[in-house]
């Protein structure tokens, strides 16, 4: 009876140690309502402003990633146990139900040096129903994030590199505004998630490994080819990453292709920005715009040969006016270091545009 009544007591501790584990794993979400904080998720532990994060949930990072007004950003995925996503060479990973993106934005704190004040996470969910975008917002003693669908830009105090000090007023996008970034033919689809964007080293705990790889062999990813036959992007600041041409188209898809595809909102502007882009009318060379409203500058061309200061889109990227700048989300600075880029290529291109054969679409 003792014997049979401590194996029940075992077995019922075992049982106990089982659920606990399982209640400080990752809690996914694919329907609504979806959590009101982000510690319901789970996604990290200890310290919610550490980003420390749970079993399972793999951080990575982008060859070349979006400027959003010189934001420290750090990503995350997790995937339900059991699953992979499947590689394609040019498109997204095709990923599993239940599959969570994190993204927080982050900028260091003027008021304590050497600490950084988290502004906002963004959730990415693959949902019954398919993607599904969740804004959350930290509050000020960077404790917990609150779902916000509309929430009001934060003003934040911050200094470059350079020893500029700054203040900006942070907008934070609401649902549409994600949904609208994300719109791939009207369905909501991921970004960067594509092998030219994650083919690169990470420093894991474990030690620097491919992502690409390291996918594989932790269960993420299945289908990969080996990192040196998958395609990779440009590192747009890094010049012993490739050519200035190629930094350049890498620098325009990662901040404008989202848009500037036959598939996105942009779609009718005839401008496509993908780095694989071959047509030099889709790239803007000696095109004129499909509309030409103030967000022209009055310039004739998209892209003028060896002319930045001619270019609508050098016009567009140095101004923070609404309906001129572009992008026209996710910034409410200049990203001078992106601009000189963009300016550097195109004066490097030979030749010229002709009013008389402007080219247009």
């Amino acid at each position: 009876m003792c014997r049979r009544l401590s194996a029940c007591r075992a077995g019922a501790l075992a049982g106990a140690i089982l659920l606990s584990a399982c209640s400080r794993s990752v809690h996914p979400h694919t329907a609504e309502p979806y959590p009101a904080r982000l510690s319901a998720w789970r996604l990290f532990t200890g310290d919610p402003a550490a980003l420390k994060p749970n079993a399972g949930v793999v951080p990575y990072d982008l060859n070349t990633p979006l400027f959003s007004d010189y934001a420290t950003k750090y990503r995350f995925v997790w995937m339900p146990p059991g699953t992979s996503a499947t590689y394609n060479d040019t498109e997204v990973f095709d990923f599993p139900k239940g599959t969570i993106f994190s993204k927080t934005f982050a900028f260091p704190d003027a008021d304590h040096a050497g600490r950084q004040r988290i502004i906002e996470t963004r959730l990415l969910v693959k949902g019954s129903a398919g993607w599904v975008t969740l804004p959350y917002v930290w509050n000020a003693e960077q404790t917990e994030a609150v779902l916000d669908v509309a929430a009001d830009p934060a003003t934040v105090h911050w200094t470059h590199p350079s020893g500029t000090r700054y203040t900006i007023d942070y907008a934070i996008p609401n649902t549409n505004q994600c949904k609208g970034c994300h719109d791939r033919s009207k369905v909501v689809t991921p970004i960067g998630l594509k092998a030219r964007n994650l083919n690169k080293d990470f420093d894991y705990p474990e030690g620097r490994a491919n992502q690409l790889a390291y996918w594989t062999r932790i269960g993420y990813l299945k289908g990969a080819p080996a990192p040196d036959q998958a395609p990779k992007l440009a590192v747009w600041d890094d010049p012993g990453s490739g050519t200035l041409d190629s930094r350049a188209r890498a620098y325009l898809e990662i901040n404008c292709a989202h848009c500037h595809n036959p598939r996105g909102p942009a779609s009718n502007t005839g401008l496509y920005l993908t780095a694989a882009q071959t047509d030099p009318m889709r790239m803007g060379l000696c095109k004129v715009p499909v509309s030409a409203g103030q967000g022209s500058g009055e310039l004739l061309f998209d892209v003028v040969r060896g002319k930045p200061e001619e270019s609508i889109l050098v016009h567009r990227m140095e101004s923070t006016t609404p309906k001129i700048m572009m992008p026209e989300l996710g910034r409410s600075m200049v990203h001078q270091e992106g601009l000189a880029l963009i300016r550097e290529w195109i004066a490097s291109m030979q030749g010229s545009c002709s009013a008389a054969r402007p080219g247009s679409l």
